[in-house]
């Protein structure tokens, strides 16, 4: 395609084919490509929870061997955190991020579409080890020696290969989103009137950009251990397996903040809607994000009380950790204040966000609870802290997105979804939750530990309460059915949406439902943090009529070929160390990237 070929025809009806979703820079349809990725993966994670929790079901259970279970269990703990609620956030911010500031697009379309493919072949990567028996076994946070080559074969390289291009997909999305919320943004959309699902959109990306270093350090070290004889983890020679766990988790909490603030703005979006309200305390719903964010830096080593860090370590981190706990309940309580005598409409996007605040709190309560190292020390590796974490990361992140896809499926879809069926599957969810997690703290009290593959018939009385907890998780597994036919049913056969079925009080709202491709056809002004109240209730306007010269970026095959060159780069070094591949993957990469270069704009 020569230079000046690409002409925006405004009125021209979108692409379609397969063709035009391989080439696709359109931030909106890249958004359904993460969510419906993510959605997949939520029901393979699903199944390998379900699998583990049959094993545990029963004592001295042969279900699956330990082997398996190993594999099992790590693969469900890699697969949620990295490919589901990460993407699953990363779905709306595209989506919504643009449309949300008053943008056509975000800042780098294309660097847009490779992080999207760069991500989908690190999820392909990590999955690869089922297809050739050889899973990852070393838990998802890969632990040395676990991980060493005395202990695991190639589904240990897998994983590495596939975190690191998944750290390629996080940072390239990072520049690109920090880049568009700071540039992109309305005529007289201040930072503090971004709608606060932005605002923690942005706060993520720099923990994004920030922590991943860390972690891929770490697992390079790990790489160089198993396949070049160095000894960086080796206490034999002169190593320290604690150096990982510091790499780690100086990664690994930031994390947790990574997948549960998005999940915290999209709450803070529902909850005025519905509520028909403003936000209550904004300002300080956003400070606490921001301080949210930077305190998750100074936390990381409360996850290892257990390693015997010393009495000053332990008590430096037994405060911060406490100390995060108050940018989280100013942001609970700003929440109650939103529902607090506004006139609140019952849901299912309004239920799981009141659900959202009810579970999170329970988890950040135990949470809180390994504040104390005494505790800590008691209960760490227990499931004790599985049923914490779950709490905090589904009844959390989860139910956030899920309050996200009933909240914004019209916008993106143009349809309604099932009210009634919503009702199902929110109720059997909360049925389900509690039955499958609640339990579990008990456990955790009673000795049990985490990760184990059987336990004995007899001596404990964990039997009982394991078999209810799997009760649970297949309960939870059915309300996730209902989900998926309720959002394939009203795809082509819900009620019609408006532009507005929420009476909402943001940019997202003024757009068709879905969107044209270059989302407003006139940028509107903004004047407050609720520019669409202020138009329906204030005396506003917004602008009419259409832009002349509209301009939108070509599709481009070219971010596609980039990804798959770099994945096979890296796993030409790293899982399948051969030359050919990384010369091939670096050729296709190079190529790529000049064809990208050349392309119109």
């Amino acid at each position: 395609m020569s230079a000046g070929a690409w002409h925006y025809d405004p009125d021209a009806p979108p692409p379609k084919g397969l063709w035009s979703w391989l080439t696709t820079v359109d931030h909106k349809r890249i958004g359904i490509l993460y969510g419906v990725s993510a959605f997949f993966f939520f029901l393979v994670g699903g199944l390998e929870a379900l699998l583990i929790r049959v094993q545990l079901s029963q004592p001295e259970s042969g279900f699956v061997d330990p082997a398996l279970y190993n594999q099992l269990f790590t693969m469900h703990g890699t697969t949620m955190v990295f490919l589901v609620i990460m993407p699953g956030a990363a779905a709306f911010f595209n989506y919504m991020i643009p449309l949300q500031i008053g943008a056509r697009d975000v800042a780098f379309p294309r660097l847009n579409a490779f992080s999207y493919w760069i991500f989908l072949a690190g999820a392909l990567v990590l999955n690869f080890g089922w297809l050739i028996g050889s899973a990852p076994s070393g838990s998802w946070v890969g632990y040395p020696p676990i991980t060493t080559a005395d202990y695991t074969d190639v589904g240990s390289d897998l994983w590495i290969c596939g975190l690191s291009l998944l750290a390629v997909a996080s940072t390239a999305a990072s520049v690109n989103f920090i880049v568009t919320i700071l540039n992109f943004r309305a005529p007289g959309m201040t930072m503090m009137r971004m709608p606060v699902f932005t605002w923690m959109s942005l706060v993520v990306q720099f923990l994004l950009l920030l922590s991943f270093p860390p972690v891929v350090v770490g697992l390079i070290l790990t790489l160089f251990d198993r396949n070049f004889g160095t000894n960086f983890y080796n206490v034999v020679g002169g190593g320290d397996p604690e150096l990982y766990q510091h790499l780690f988790w100086l990664f690994g909490h930031p994390e947790v903040y990574v997948l549960i603030l998005p999940s915290m703005g999209i709450v803070s979006e529902v909850l005025p809607a519905m509520a028909r309200k403003p936000l209550f305390g904004a300002a300080f719903v956003i400070f606490s994000g921001v301080l949210i964010g930077f305190l998750g830096f100074g936390v990381w080593a409360h996850h290892m009380f257990t390693a015997g860090m010393g009495p000053v370590a332990d008590s430096a981190f037994s405060i911060t950790t406490m100390l995060i706990a108050v940018p989280t309940g100013v942001k609970i309580f700003n929440w109650i204040g939103t529902i607090w005598g506004g006139q609140y409409k019952i849901n299912t996007a309004s239920l799981f966000a009141v659900a959202f605040i009810v579970e999170f709190t329970i988890g950040g309560v135990t949470g809180i609870m390994h504040a104390s190292p005494p505790v800590d020390l008691q209960q760490h590796d227990t499931y004790f802290i599985v049923a914490h974490f779950h709490y905090v990361l589904f009844g959390g992140a989860v139910f956030g997105l899920f309050a996200g896809i009933y909240y914004w499926y019209p916008k993106i879809t143009g349809r309604m979804l099932s009210e009634k069926l919503g009702y199902w599957h929110f109720w059997i969810t909360i049925i389900g939750m509690n039955l499958t997690f609640f339990p579990m703290h008990f456990l955790g009290l009673q000795g049990m530990p985490r990760r184990i593959a059987t336990y004995k018939a007899g001596g404990y009385d964990w039997a009982d309460t394991n078999l209810a907890v799997t009760i649970g998780a297949f309960i939870l597994g059915f309300a996730t059915l209902i989900l998926a036919w309720n959002m394939w049913k009203s795809a082509t056969k819900g009620e019609r949406a408006g532009r507005d079925p929420w009476d909402g009080s943001t940019l997202e709202w003024v757009t068709q439902s879905p969107p044209v491709i270059h989302n407003f056809d006139k940028i509107p002004s903004v004047a407050s943090e609720v520019p669409l109240w202020d138009v329906k209730y204030g005396g506003g306007s917004l602008p009419v009529g259409r832009e002349e010269n509209i301009h939108m970026p070509p599709p481009s095959i070219w971010p596609l070929w980039a990804a798959v060159g770099g994945a096979m780069i890296v796993c030409g070094i790293m899982a399948f160390p051969m030359f050919w591949i990384t010369a091939a993957g670096a050729g296709l990469l190079i190529f790529s990237v000049m064809a990208w270069v050349v392309e119109p704009v």
